[in-house]
């Protein structure tokens, strides 16, 4: 299994970077700790992170709507691939 290591604030130079981490960790989405990893790569921290915020803005699903088939999708990761125990 990789070891990836998690990036706190103050060891990411891209100051944008920085702010997303800390915006994660003030409101617990994205995760955190995915931030912490994607951070050591600003062009995919900053790409996920852009995604995301557009989705949130510009999406055509409502909220409620939206963490409703994100729990779906995670809850199908079992019986697609055979995991157990999901975290939804």
């Amino acid at each position: 299994m990789a070891n990836i290591s998690y990036l706190g604030p103050d060891e990411i130079s891209d100051p944008r970077c920085r702010e997303w981490l800390l915006e994660s960790i003030e409101r617990g989405r994205p995760g955190a700790e995915n931030q912490a990893i994607r951070a050591h790569n600003p062009a995919i921290m900053r790409s996920f992170t852009l995604f995301l915020k557009d989705v949130a803005k510009n999406g055509v699903l409502e909220p409620e709507l939206r963490e409703l088939m994100r729990a779906r999708i995670a809850t199908s990761w079992e019986e697609m691939f055979g995991m157990e125990g999901c975290h939804y």
